[in-house]
């Protein structure tokens, strides 16, 4: 009995112009005009960073919440987050209540930045009946060690008189003790997987405030103090619990957003690649693949750097799994994607135009479809060829 191809598309979002889901229908319906008769599964892939959160609840049949939580500056804004199709679930980004694009470049000032917008939407989980969370905390604004999240869940980040620190990095510089007694008491019942991509620890030359702290609006002289408060805190912290280590790859993640997960909260760190490749069930996929679809919109030397076509290529690998990768464009270095796995990439621009016209979402679908077809017809002529 012949056996129909079985294809796995996964394909990172193409920013700005297809979600994740739609490029891979778009791979799908070029390789149907082929293969009709092809089993194709399409899985919704992203590494962590922008798309994260749709690319999850879409794989894991969710919904989206929105919910107002105070902003990186103390305003009120509008976070949205997700909810997997069991309920219990919640997935978010930090960056939708705390995130440097919600400040304007002039208003930027870590001092003054909260994550307190954070806490708020994992209390609106919590209440909605999520027990399990996986959040993504690249691109903040903040650079307060994750203090304004814990004082929304609860935790008393106190002053010398006993009241709450003022919100921002600034408030640690008061910081002088640290209590639970008011957490939220579903709090211990809850468990953080961490999308982490980077592994710079709390403090010191390599710390959040040194290395991130100029993006986020801070001169020499505020990445030192803050540099000096987060120390202090690491110290109060350690008092609190024994797993405070702010010396750990991942802690300074987010401005110490990440050292609060892991002192504070049921929290681990992980790469955002793997959580999605493992919350999507993508390996189970990739098993039974005969060929494994992967790309992104530019594919290029960072690409190759555990993005989410080299996490598709290498997961594909381990079960010898043939891999091809279609991108909008490609640069020179892209030819390091070869050696993490991508057996051949293809840009699928077919004339030329400027860039708005090829990422125009009708375009880019087109181009993507019609580029599939191709390669497909030359699988196919191979494989005949080779009978």
């Amino acid at each position: 009995m012949k056996k129909n191809m079985k294809a796995v598309i996964a394909v990172d979002s193409w920013k700005g112009s297809l979600s994740s889901l739609g490029a891979g229908e778009a791979v799908k319906k070029g390789i149907l005009r082929v293969y009709p008769d092809a089993e194709i599964i399409v899985k919704p892939v992203a590494d962590g960073g922008e798309g994260t959160v749709d690319a999850l609840v879409q794989g894991m049949q969710g919904r989206k919440e929105k919910v107002m939580v105070t902003g990186p500056l103390g305003e009120m804004t509008e976070a949205e987050y997700g909810i997997t199709g069991d309920g219990k679930t919640a997935v978010m980004e930090m960056a939708a209540a705390a995130g440097l694009t919600l400040v304007s470049r002039e208003k930027r000032n870590p001092m003054l930045t909260t994550t307190y917008g954070v806490g708020e939407m994992i209390k609106d989980a919590i209440e909605k009946g999520c027990r399990r969370f996986l959040v993504g905390i690249g691109g903040s604004a903040t650079n307060d060690g994750g203090a304004g999240m814990l004082q929304a869940l609860g935790f008393g980040l106190l002053d010398g008189q006993g009241e709450q620190i003022p919100k921002g990095a600034k408030g640690l510089e008061k910081l002088e003790k640290i209590t639970d007694e008011e957490v939220l008491p579903q709090l211990s019942d809850c468990t953080f997987r961490i999308a982490c991509d980077v592994t710079n620890p709390l403090c010191g030359e390599q710390g959040c405030s040194a290395v991130y702290g100029p993006q986020k609006g801070a001169d020499p002289d505020m990445i030192k103090d803050m540099d000096r408060w987060l120390a202090h805190y690491a110290e109060l912290a350690g008092a609190y619990s024994a797993k405070a280590a702010p010396k750990f790859p991942g802690t300074g993640a987010a401005g110490g957003l990440g050292f609060a997960f892991l002192t504070f909260t049921n929290g681990i760190l992980d790469p955002g690649i793997k959580i999605v490749l493992e919350e999507t069930g993508l390996e189970e996929a990739v098993k039974e693949g005969d060929i494994i679809i992967t790309g992104e919109g530019c594919l290029d030397g960072q690409t190759a750097m555990g993005k989410a076509p080299a996490g598709v290529a290498q997961m594909a690998k381990k079960y010898n799994k043939p891999v091809i990768a279609f991108s909008g464009a490609v640069t020179e270095d892209a030819v390091q994607c070869n050696r993490e796995g991508i057996d051949a990439f293809f840009p699928v621009l077919r004339h030329v135009c400027t860039l708005e016209e090829a990422m125009e979402p009708g375009q880019a679908e087109k181009n993507l479809t019609d580029t599939a077809e191709q390669i497909f017809r030359l699988i196919k002529i191979v494989k005949e060829a080779g009978k």
